[in-house]
């Protein structure tokens, strides 16, 4: 197996720092009028948006750090470093085709579900067979993962069709899907054979 450069803890751990604080701070600068409950991270980046810059920024961010992480987690399955770069890039694309300021945008809307299964499944694709693998890479551990976000994702979708809570379960898997790259560099770093 190849080693895994400690240069990308620092890659994935930002990326899901620069999505909430991002989210975050895009949010009060959008002020009492943007319901964080309600309303998509895409309504922060939105054409005329207050906070557009801000969560732009923090998209691009987000999609570099995932572009980094895939090309640095070399002891991952080369499907799954495709997968987690194609949702870096599916993420800095979203930043370039931002939705409009009301109503949906089915060019928008396609990037983010690309990006949303890309981020899904990368775990499983990424899984290294044999008991030697790194704790985050190893099959369960990656079948998980890509359970709770796909479920997370179905929320999501749900919430989208019944006007639900869709900012907190776009949240939730968002938050999934930027955190477990760090856990899997974690556990690929901490691995005997990353030595």
């Amino acid at each position: 197996m190849r080693h895994v450069p400690k240069w990308a803890l620092v890659s994935s751990g930002c990326a899901p720092v620069l999505l909430a604080g991002g989210w975050t701070i895009a949010g009060l600068v959008e002020g009492p009028t943007y319901d964080p409950a309600a309303q998509t991270i895409s309504v922060l980046a939105a054409d005329g948006a207050s906070g557009a810059a801000v969560m732009t920024g923090a998209l691009v961010a987000l999609g570099i750090c995932h572009l980094l992480t895939a090309w640095g987690l070399r002891m991952a399955a080369f499907a799954g470093r495709v997968a987690l770069g194609g949702g870096g890039v599916a993420a800095l694309v979203v930043a370039m085709v931002p939705a409009p300021s009301s109503g949906g945008s089915l060019r928008h809307g396609s990037i983010a579900a690309v990006g949303f299964v890309l981020l899904a499944v990368w775990p499983l694709l990424a899984a290294v067979r044999g008991g030697a693998a790194p704790w985050g890479l190893r099959p369960a551990p990656s079948i998980a993962a890509t359970a709770v976000m796909g479920l997370g994702a179905a929320w999501f979708l749900l919430g989208t069709h019944l006007h639900g809570s869709i900012g907190v379960a776009e949240r939730f898997v968002t938050t999934c899907q930027s955190l477990w790259p760090f856990l899997v560099v974690a556990s690929c770093v901490r691995h005997p054979m990353n030595a």
